[in-house]
């Protein structure tokens, strides 16, 4: 054999051998994907979810509040989680048209995986360099990145990631069709400005549901899908317009739209109907605040309350117990038996908030604020400087300078400055440098240069305000209103502040009383100054001299009336003729009757209202003057569904019996006199409220709190104003008392109401009395007799007097 021959013969084998060789390495390396694959599917390697969770994933949507309406109120979602659930039927064909075209061509031909679009994806970007070959990526295998891929923190995950979305891709396509891959993925997306999922991202650039987008709308938001950030239609409008163009072509090239309709679309501008999506927006923002807080508390323990804060302990801990709603979230268990989460179940709460009530409510408080408290108090207090009284008996100038020092140190950036190791006469000189800030102010708010500590000034310059209304029958809360602004001043005074109630505790007082001892309003009480005895001090209430009846008494706010019904630690001179008299201790238990719980203390002067209760206890306690002597407790929520719709919570009234029908019916008509010609009578001349109503004005010592509380057959709705401390305040009781400061929000709000025809009220509803029933028994007045000199007609009131330090 030649050598040539020889030659041939060895290069043949060794070419056979080249080629067995790249054979074998084929086939090693298909089997090693190949035994990848079968270990990420087995989740061996990399992160896989189970078949669980494949079947039902965990998708975290907004919980929703509507209206008793049925109005949306807002949404409680954490960062990114502005998501709410839609279904496939409710998103406009336009927008799955207008997907499948742009991102995913052969999306119903293919099982997850797309392998021509692998495939032209790696010749033209890897073989021939293109950077616009498009994607690989299916819609499938862009819902499990949304769904299931965590972040990559090394190259090895990285090098995995893609991989282990296919598998899931796949998994995915075997357990659901492909309208619900369509519909989770648009449930999914993050398109920005709080707009998580399809349905908020409808809302928040064009105002209006999915399955109303047009195709130019549906175009615009598929766009986006791309890079959201990048085609952000607020800040490039231009650049969106351009991408949403690419989208409309796409859809021809797929048959989904001609071209003879293509064209017009894409010459129109990008328009849109921005709606901003922020929790200090909307509709009753106190309200959603206090439900959220009221709804996801947990089990009071008494080492999570400063000691300075013990009375929210007891509140907390008796909610806890007799209030379904709160810790609602935390008592109820999901159907896996983990607790519910406001922010991430998509619960849908319906209250019972009513959305035009809500409405009128907010723009009484502002008018009535804005046109003539607020101004009025700038003018007396000469500016925005000098928010605290100068009156130097109550409040000296040291004293003033330490409750401004304390200020400083309660602020935010007080706190920021100590963190960042800042000395005092640092964080001083930091509040005494002027800084851009922005400002509330009733005409809008607005930017300004101001030093920090002017700012705070500035701040406590405006009066606070509250505003609660109720069906006292149901206990359904109609409106809410906590404060002036609640972008500005978040504190809320309906259900967290408490303050001095002045003389709207004398109902307490007159319905103990007429309870216990068989009074009537035409029982006559001497008015002279009761000269109580209470350990080592006197307390003795200014006197109005000679008698008056109860009805008189209460009509005009005769403080020594209901001061005189007090027995001291030693038997006055009213006592002593006979009159009856009861313990200050009997009073706290006749008021925790009514379901206040703030502590109340037992001293004499609790009659004339110097305890701090919040306003949500106060009308919850006037129901039972509305309601037949029945108190009802006030119910936030009707009934709370799941993401599906299904009913997991109702709520109804919770009623308790207070007081007999016949002391009720007393209380009734002496409470209608003060509105008919006592210290609520402006409601009736100044604004022309007709309905019979029930009222008690109420005002503290130096004008610091102004009250009303105001009941129909159908509402009962109180009403605070004053500063945020005690010591801001009108100098003038013509201004700050309780008819003048609170009566006219309630005036303005029923007002308002009675003019909507839409509303179920009206001003000819009545309080049924019995036939049988009489005012007063065959008595002209018990202990004393007399004409009742004391029945002089006014509006004012006395305010608190000798509270006990």
């Amino acid at each position: 054999m030649s050598k040539t021959k020889l030659n041939k013969a060895a290069r043949a084998r060794r070419n056979v051998a080249i080629v067995k060789k790249m054979w074998w390495g084929f086939g090693i390396v298909m089997g090693l994907i190949l035994l990848l694959f079968i270990l990420i599917y087995n989740g061996v390697i990399g992160y896989m979810p189970e078949i669980d969770q494949l079947k039902n994933p965990t998708d975290k949507f907004a919980s929703t509040i509507y209206a008793a309406g049925g109005e949306e109120m807002g949404r409680y979602y954490r960062s990114k989680g502005n998501r709410v659930y839609v279904d496939f039927d409710q998103l406009s064909p336009h927008l799955k048209n207008a997907l499948i075209a742009t991102e995913d061509a052969r999306f119903d031909a293919h099982s997850g995986i797309d392998v021509k679009a692998i495939g032209r994806a790696i010749i033209k970007r890897v073989l021939m360099g293109q950077k616009s070959a498009g994607g690989g990526s299916t819609i499938t295998q862009q819902l499990a990145k949304q769904l299931y891929s965590p972040e990559s923190s090394n190259i090895f995950e990285r090098a995995l990631q893609k991989p282990i979305e296919w598998v899931i891709a796949v998994k995915l396509e075997r357990y659901y069709t492909k309208d619900e891959i369509i519909k989770m993925y648009f449930n999914q997306f993050d398109f920005l400005n709080n707009a998580v999922g399809i349905k908020t991202a409808a809302k928040v650039y064009f105002g209006k549901d999915p399955a109303k987008l047009d195709i130019n709308e549906s175009a615009t938001l598929v766009g986006m899908c791309k890079n959201p950030s990048y085609y952000n239609p607020l800040r490039h409008n231009e650049r969106t317009r351009e991408r949403r163009s690419v989208v409309l072509d796409q859809m021809v090239k797929a048959g989904y739209l001609s071209e003879a309709d293509c064209n017009p679309l894409k010459n129109q501008p990008l328009v849109l109907n921005y709606h901003r999506v922020d929790h200090n927006d909307g509709l009753a923002p106190y309200f959603r605040e206090e439900l959220r807080r009221v709804m996801m508390a947990r089990k009071p323990n008494p080492k999570d309350y400063p000691s300075w804060n013990r009375q929210a302990y007891v509140d907390d801990s008796t909610a806890w117990v007799v209030n379904p709603l709160f810790g609602w979230c935390h008592k109820n268990k999901k159907p896996d038996g983990s607790d519910y989460d406001i922010y991430t179940d998509g619960l849908k709460i319906y209250t019972s908030i009513d959305a035009r009530m809500q409405e009128y409510a907010e723009k009484a408080v502002k008018q009535h604020m804005s046109k003539t408290l607020q101004p009025a108090f700038l003018r007396e207090r000469g500016g925005t400087k000098n928010p605290y009284t100068n009156n130097t008996q109550e409040l000296s100038a040291s004293a003033k300078q330490a409750l401004i020092n304390n200020a400083i140190k309660r602020s935010e950036r007080y706190r920021v400055l100590k963190k960042a190791g800042k000395t005092e006469a640092e964080i001083m000189s930091n509040f005494r440098t002027p800084t851009e800030m922005r400002l509330f102010s009733y005409d809008g708010d607005f930017e300004t240069t101001m030093s920090p500590l002017d700012s705070l000034l500035y701040t406590k310059s405006f009066l606070r305000c509250a505003m609660m209304s109720m069906d006292p029958v149901t206990g359904h809360v109609k409106a809410y209103v906590g404060g002036p602004d609640f972008r500005f001043f978040k504190y809320d005074m309906v259900s967290t502040g408490r303050r001095q109630i002045g003389s709207t505790v004398k109902p307490f007082v007159y319905s103990k009383a007429i309870n216990d001892f068989g009074l009537t309003p035409c029982t006559m009480r001497p008015g002279g100054a009761p000269n109580i005895h209470w350990y080592r001090e006197v307390w003795n209430p200014r006197g109005v001299g000679g008698t008056m009846t109860l009805k008189q008494a209460l009509t005009h706010s005769t403080n020594s009336i209901s001061a005189g019904f007090m027995r001291g630690t030693s038997p006055n001179w009213i006592e002593e003729r006979g009159y009856p008299v009861y313990s200050p201790d009997e009073l706290v238990k006749w008021m925790h009757s009514f379901g206040i719980t703030s502590y109340l203390d037992p001293v004499p002067a609790l009659s004339l209202g110097v305890s701090e209760i919040t306003l949500r206890e106060m009308v919850a306690a006037y129901s039972a003057f509305a309601n037949g002597g029945m108190r009802v407790e006030p119910i936030y929520v009707t009934r709370i569904c799941d993401n599906r719709g299904n009913v997991v919570a109702e709520f109804n009234p919770q009623q308790t019996e207070i007081m007999s029908e016949d002391t009720y019916l007393k209380m009734l008509s002496m409470l209608m006199s003060v509105v008919d010609s006592g210290t609520g009578h402006r409601l009736r001349y100044q604004y022309g409220i007709t309905a019979e109503m029930g009222g008690k004005t109420g005002t503290t010592n130096f004008n610091s709190d102004g009250w009303f509380m105001g009941f129909t057959p159908e509402l009962v709705t109180g009403v605070w104003v004053g500063g945020e401390e005690r010591y801001i305040h009108f100098v003038s009781t013509a201004m700050g008392q309780g008819a003048e400061a609170a009566l006219p929000i309630l005036g303005l709000f029923m007002k308002s109401i009675y003019a909507d025809p839409q509303l179920p009220y009206t001003q000819a509803t009545k309080f049924v009395f019995p036939s049988d029933f009489r005012e007063c028994g065959d008595e002209l007045g018990w202990y004393g007799g007399g004409s009742g000199d004391g029945g002089e007609e006014y509006e004012g009131e006395e305010a608190v007097e000798g509270v006990f330090d």
